[in-house]
C-alpha cells in the first residue's frame, strides 16, 4: 500500500514538472517568434521607405500585444481562483 502512495506521488510530482517545463517551452517560443516577427516587420516597413523610428513605434505594437495576451492568460487565471 505504501509503496503505491510513493508511486502515485512520484507520478504527480511528474505531472507538474511535465507541465511547467511545456508552459516555460511555450514561453520562450512565445517571446523568441515575436522578436523574430518585430524585426521582420520593423525591416519590411524601412525598405518601403519609412523611418526607422516610425517603424520601431510601429513594430512596438508587438510586444505589447504579446504582454496583452500574457496579460489575459493572467488575467483568467486570477479569475478562475476567485470564482472558487
Amino acid at each position: 500500500m505504501r509503496a503505491r502512495s510513493i508511486a502515485s506521488i512520484a507520478s504527480i510530482a511528474f505531472s507538474i514538472i511535465h507541465i511547467l517545463g511545456s508552459l516555460i517551452a511555450v514561453f520562450l517560443i512565445l517571446n523568441w517568434n515575436v522578436w523574430r516577427a518585430r524585426g521582420a516587420f520593423e525591416k519590411q516597413l524601412v525598405l518601403q521607405g519609412m523611418r526607422k523610428e516610425d517603424a520601431r513605434k510601429v513594430g512596438a505594437r508587438y510586444s505589447k500585444l504579446k504582454g496583452d495576451i500574457l496579460g489575459t492568460m493572467g488575467a483568467m487565471r486570477i479569475g478562475n481562483k476567485q470564482k472558487t
